[in-house]
């Protein structure tokens, strides 16, 4: 079955068409900047753009940067707040005419990677963490997902760790791979002291760099790069879709 994957992130909105038996993108990927304000209004209307771009008529999967409930927006990650308790799929719905599944954009990557990457067949607790605009997170036991883990949000140094130890923060601050790597081995070391995985898994856009600082990790736990790197947000929104 083939679904249009969005994966809606701080700084873009992604979409691809992907099978969802094999996990490849069947078409190439269209990227279109998260406007300013991102606000509902804004965002839909992006929406519309890249579904108009694929000429897609049939049932799209959504990563969003938020907790999700059936549908329903309960945070609110480096978008407007004013999202918080709208139902997501409704407005997209709205706006395109088409059927959405809408989950956490977290959760979608953290899908993807244990269906067709590095978590597949594996048993045990797996953590991804998305490093990017900000650090989202997705938890699985035994493959399976346990949703809206947002431990971006735990406190570091008496803010929210994203804000030390995301990508974002590494340009923002123009740290070197060293000083930035620092950061982030102490916040995995914190997460990992909270639910010792089996397995962390480090996906978002920084995946494509591990090279580059995985000397700087020291960690208990075996860290590895997201197998789907930047396009697991993609294919796990289409996946939740299925």
């Amino acid at each position: 079955m083939e679904i249009l994957g969005v994966d809606i992130g701080g700084t873009g909105m992604k979409a691809a068409i992907v099978d969802t038996k094999t996990g490849e993108l069947k078409s190439g990927r269209r990227r279109i900047p998260t406007p300013q304000p991102a606000d509902m209004e804004n965002m839909a209307g992006v929406m519309r753009q890249l579904v108009d771009h694929f000429e897609w008529k049939g049932k799209v999967g959504c990563g969003f940067p938020a907790a999700m409930r059936r549908g329903v927006a309960l945070t609110a990650s480096n978008i407007d707040r004013n999202w918080i308790g709208q139902n997501v799929e409704d407005l997209f719905k709205s706006a395109t005419g088409l059927k959405f599944k809408v989950v956490n954009d977290a959760d979608a990557a953290g899908l993807a990677e244990v269906k067709f990457g590095a978590g597949k067949g594996r048993k045990g607790l797996s953590l991804l963490l998305t490093i990017g605009t900000g650090i989202g997170s997705a938890l699985i036991v035994d493959g399976k997902l346990i949703p809206n883990t947002e431990l971006g949000h735990l406190l570091l140094h008496g803010d929210i760790a994203e804000r030390y130890a995301s990508n974002a923060a590494r340009k923002n601050e123009e740290l070197g791979w060293v000083r930035w790597g620092g950061r982030l081995n102490e916040y995995l070391r914190h997460v990992e002291k909270l639910f010792y995985p089996d397995l962390i898994i480090l996906g978002g856009g920084i995946s494509k760099r591990f090279d580059d600082f995985q000397h700087l990790l020291h960690t208990e736990t075996k860290v590895v790069p997201a197998k789907l790197k930047n396009h697991a947000g993609i294919i796990g929104a289409a996946l939740s879709a299925v």
